[in-house]
């Protein structure tokens, strides 16, 4: 198994930081994580798949370390992974999106033959039926946003943090650093807000993740938490099941199983990558 590796890689649009850990020859997973996060939000989750499988991951642009405030938009971010991808030269990918990251693996599928089958974590397919946190929309303009966002203490960005999570859950037990959350908050692009809350919710209803998944012409896992505090699960997960897509509940997690059960989700992408590697071998 090879060491993990962390590179500035060049990409569509500037450099993007990137993650590289498992044996070069396995079967590779692209994990994306979701708004206000890093890669970071896959730690467990990679160590526990790189045994077994190329793990790449990626800091969107306008999160982590590769930072910066424009080209935000899925269609934007994948075209950017999509080149990271190109200099790999891998092929064969599983592309794994967790929340806003579910947007742009369904683009980075859409957009590049490297990519085989896509999965969705933790998202619903619009905010039809969302219990996003009220006083969002002060976020989204311009100056004032800003300005709350790099003023927002600690214990402030801890407690919007919850409804990721199931009821009960501690976030910060789940990094190896807790303050991870208050890091990627603070690393994170303001302009976010306004593509996540106000552009994502008009892109969605026009174009709703289950409508991209029956359109993908590729196969699509979608995994989910029975305790998600922001997208009705049970509706999720019917919607995704009607469009096609192999959908697993996980127990006990709410929007973030990745974190919260990373040996169930490791699990069931062990376990999807054997039934369907016929369609996913290069």
């Amino acid at each position: 198994m090879t060491r993990p590796t962390d590179t500035m890689s060049s990409a569509d649009g500037g450099a993007v930081h990137l993650r590289v850990e498992g044996p070069h020859d396995a079967a590779p997973v692209l994990l994306v994580h979701g708004f206000s996060g890093s890669l970071h939000w896959f730690d467990d989750l990679a160590r526990l798949l790189c045994t077994d499988h190329r793990v790449i991951r990626v800091d969107l642009r306008g999160h982590g370390r590769t930072g910066g405030d424009t080209g935000l938009d899925p269609e934007s971010q994948s075209r950017a992974i999509a080149s990271v991808l190109e200099s790999l030269d891998v092929d064969g990918v599983l592309a794994v999106g967790h929340s806003y990251g579910a947007d742009v693996s369904l683009a980075l599928a859409r957009r590049s033959d490297r990519v085989r089958a896509a999965a969705i974590i933790g998202q619903a397919p619009d905010y039809s039926h969302a219990n996003l946190p009220r006083g969002g929309v002060i976020m989204t303009l311009p100056v004032i946003g800003a300005l709350l966002h790099r003023l927002s203490p600690p214990a402030v960005v801890r407690l919007g943090m919850r409804t990721g999570f199931a009821p009960g859950f501690p976030p910060d037990n789940a990094f190896d650093d807790p303050d991870r959350p208050i890091r990627d908050h603070r690393a994170m692009s303001p302009a976010m807000y306004r593509v996540v809350l106000a552009e994502r919710r008009s892109r969605l209803a026009a174009d709703p993740l289950d409508a991209q998944v029956r359109a993908l012409g590729k196969p699509c896992l979608v995994i989910h938490g029975d305790r998600d505090q922001l997208y009705d699960p049970v509706r999720t997960a019917a919607r995704y099941a009607a469009a096609g897509a192999t959908v697993e509940i996980v127990s006990g997690a709410g929007h973030s199983p990745n974190i919260e059960r990373p040996h169930d989700v490791a699990r069931i992408i062990g376990a999807y990558l054997e039934r369907e590697e016929k369609v996913l071998s290069p």
